[in-house]
């Protein structure tokens, strides 16, 4: 049997996993069937691709069949989808947003002192620049105003 989420990981399951689920909440007293020729439709799909894929989710346990004549109607099993539900709820309460906003203030107060850090040379390279302006024009003017005497 495949793992379950090597089953999910296919976009094409979890979109016809999604229609069964729309079925089941619509359509609850009805056992949250749906026709494979309905699944065809929404999915504008051809019914052999569905087929292939109702194959595998229902090889997986992930959904049950009802055969009525030449007909195959599936309803979503809830068994499987359990367990990765339990298997997912420590990573969902650990609070991943605590943590990002701390990663992202520790870069942005790097990235602040990095801020000052290039800034603080671009004052220093501009102060540079100004005092040896000052003084060329300094020397300039003096010389213009000795040749001039």
């Amino acid at each position: 049997m495949a793992d379950i989420f090597d089953v999910i990981a296919d976009a094409t399951r979890r979109d016809i996993l999604h229609i069964l689920l729309e079925r089941y909440n619509q359509a609850r007293d009805a056992g949250g069937e749906i026709s494979v020729s309905d699944i065809v439709i929404q999915l504008a799909l051809s019914q052999p691709t569905v087929s292939k894929h109702l194959k595998v989710l229902r090889e997986a346990g992930l959904v049950a069949v009802r055969e009525e004549g030449q007909h195959r109607y599936y309803r979503l099993d809830y068994a499987p989808l359990e367990e990765i539900e339990d298997w997912l709820i420590p990573f969902l309460s650990v609070d991943f947003d605590v943590e990002a906003e701390r990663a992202a203030a520790e870069f942005e107060a790097g990235l602040k002192d990095e801020q000052r850090a290039f800034a603080a040379s671009i004052g220093k390279a501009l102060a540079d620049t100004s005092f040896q302006m000052a003084h060329a024009v300094k020397d300039a003017t003096s010389r213009k105003w000795r040749k001039s005497d």
